[in-house]
């Protein structure tokens, strides 16, 4: 197989945390095989049909959305979708001829995998999530291997001799970056305590209305900021760009410039996040977002907290407990330390190559 060409065919898509993934693995596998050909498939409208083409792989769509659990009129078309879809990806996968498909979560992947196993081909589930999916459920039994990022995911799973513990792909640029180096990209004292605080492209809300209540006692404490406001809270980085000590704006393009400054971070509990905060080994204050489909922010968010990685702190109770917790962590070097450490255990830095050897193997 190895002089051949290898076909494979990617499903993924709907946010980042699938479809990053996905490229992440597609890029450790071109590397270990050079002539291998990639297919996504995706829906319109969504990050994938931006992101897969900007980073050179070819993109098609099927015509699939999720149900929602409150009641919409699209809930509606969901019958008609999934059979449209079905034969879609039947005719899909005859013409692209697949050596092995592969899916990283979201409802596009259950109509293309559940085809590609009835033709026999090899099906592979990535989950990254702590609380599988439902599409990941329901692909369970049918699935050749499902690489998991968490232990616990195997509990929900009903099949559990196809289950591999292999952590989510992640930006090999994370950990090039020292300390040094991030504080003077931020242009911050090397000597003081720094804080990042990001809520994704978007923000969050009810983190910001916490931090900009907590700006003065960081000053106050010399304890420095690095905040990501997102697009929605774009007016603080103008009402911020003053104070001392704080380095805010809507986005920040180089990641791994503000994870090398930060001596912890506070965020969401998306899986793509927490296998970056474990790969680096950094300590963290966990608000998941609790409008995510079955909670499954907290189910991730719980899994460091059991390790003693992190600090879960509910989004309704942001306002009236981060100062606390924040103040019970930073200002304390040993339990600062221990954090770090526990999260550095959890990390899989080489997730992405392992997860590529393995989807190779199960081709031969």
């Amino acid at each position: 197989m190895s002089n051949e060409r290898l076909k494979i065919l990617i499903a993924t898509g709907g946010t980042g945390g699938h479809v990053f993934p996905a490229i992440a693995i597609a890029d450790e596998i071109k590397k270990l095989r050079s002539n291998a050909e990639f297919l996504f498939v995706g829906t319109k409208g969504k990050i994938e049909s931006r992101v897969v083409p900007q980073r050179g792989y070819s993109l098609v769509f099927i015509w699939i959305s999720g149900f929602h659990r409150s009641l919409q009129i699209d809930n509606l078309l969901f019958p008609i979708k999934v059979i449209v879809s079905l034969v879609q990806s039947f005719f899909l996968i005859k013409r692209f001829q697949p050596d092995i498909v592969i899916g990283t979560g979201g409802y596009v992947c259950g109509p293309v995998l559940y085809v590609a196993s009835l033709l026999g081909i090899p099906i592979v589930v990535h989950e990254s999530n702590s609380f599988p999916g439902i599409t990941t459920r329901m692909l369970s039994t049918r699935a050749t291997r499902i690489f998991t990022a968490f232990s616990a995911t195997a509990r929900w799973l009903k099949r559990k001799d196809n289950i591999e513990l292999a952590g989510t792909p992640t930006r090999d640029v994370l950990g090039t970056v020292s300390r040094k180096d991030g504080i003077k990209f931020f242009n911050l004292d090397p000597s003081k305590k720094t804080v990042f605080v990001f809520g994704g492209s978007l923000g969050a809300a009810s983190i910001n209305k916490a931090v900009r209540l907590l700006v003065n006692d960081f000053i106050d404490s010399d304890i420095q900021l690095i905040w990501q406001t997102g697009k929605t809270d774009a007016m603080l980085v103008k009402e911020m760009s003053t104070m001392k000590n704080c380095w805010v704006n809507i986005f920040i393009d180089k990641m791994e410039y503000a994870y090398a400054a930060a001596d912890m971070v506070v965020c969401r509990a998306g899986a793509t996040t927490l296998a970056e905060l474990t790969r680096l080994g950094k300590a963290s204050v966990l608000i998941p977002y609790p409008h995510a489909a079955a909670d499954h922010q907290t189910f991730n968010a719980q899994t460091l907290v059991d390790a003693g990685a992190a600090v879960m702190i509910a989004d309704r109770d942001v306002q009236a407990k981060l100062k606390v917790v924040l103040n019970s962590i930073i200002n304390d070097d040993k339990k600062l330390t221990q954090m770090n450490e526990a999260s550095r255990v959890m990390g899989k830095a080489n997730a992405g190559r392992e997860i590529a050897q393995r989807i190779l193997e199960l081709v031969k």
